[in-house]
């Protein structure tokens, strides 16, 4: 048994280790067939997170997936410790922008003057699929924090990983360089059609109100459209 509170296990084999200070969390699901990792968060977190699967009992070599659910540097950082054991996954907007070093986009900086080019192994499309065996893992195409942004939708529990897209309470995320509201808007419509008991967003708190968040959230985009007072936006990715 984990006894980290910095670790929760949310649903079996299913793990939340929480980012710290900039860094987004990354979620840890062990496999029948592989180990995946949801965003690695930035490179200065690494052997914070490097700690963390220890103590699940993984080296960074046990990881053979990690996949990133949008292109900036706060979700993205860490790779570079992974890419030669596991293959890195991102939608294809979001690759593009990470393989050709936009650092305006994603706005990374290492500090390392030997840091390797990060590498994209699969370029994702809407519908695509991950079986590990225990769980089914879809990728969902939701643009609108940024083009490239990805939910991962788990069938067997009706989870939703939602990166940036969606926080509790219906908070926004800032709409990034490459972002859209209006695309925001119709990516948070196409995911009420869907059934999801609870989200495992990229920051804050884990939701159990996935129905009122994305009406919340639908309505945040709406005011800030109008430019209206009084709407809450997070700044999680702030410049390192």
């Amino acid at each position: 048994m984990v006894k980290d509170n910095r670790i929760t296990e949310l649903c079996p084999n299913i793990f939340l280790i929480r980012g710290e200070d900039t860094s987004s969390h990354s979620y840890l699901i062990r496999g029948d067939y592989k180990n995946l990792l949801i965003d690695s968060g930035v490179d200065k977190n690494f052997s914070r997170l490097q700690k963390f699967l220890l103590t699940l009992g993984l080296k960074v070599r046990d990881i053979d997936i990690v996949i990133n659910t949008h292109e900036h540097f706060d979700h993205i950082g860490a790779n570079r410790y992974f890419q030669d054991y596991a293959l890195i996954a991102a939608h294809r907007f979001a690759a593009t922008k990470i393989t050709v070093e936009d650092r305006y986009v994603t706005m990374y900086k290492s500090g390392d003057i030997n840091e390797p080019s990060l590498n994209v192994h699969l370029w994702l499309e809407n519908r695509f699929c991950f079986d590990l065996g225990n769980y089914r893992l879809e990728v969902v195409h939701t643009p609108g924090h940024s083009s490239g942004s990805i939910c991962i939708y788990e069938f067997t529990r009706k989870i939703l990983f939602t990166g940036d897209t969606l926080f509790a309470g219906g908070t926004l995320s800032y709409i990034g360089e490459s972002g859209s509201v209006g695309d925001y808007i119709s990516s948070i419509s196409v995911l009420e059609t869907r059934r999801i008991n609870e989200l495992y967003p990229g920051h804050g708190e884990i939701s159990k109100t996935p129905e009122e968040d994305m009406k919340r959230a639908i309505l945040n985009a709406r005011a800030l459209l109008r430019d209206e007072e009084g709407v809450e936006v997070t700044h999680f990715q702030e410049a390192p």
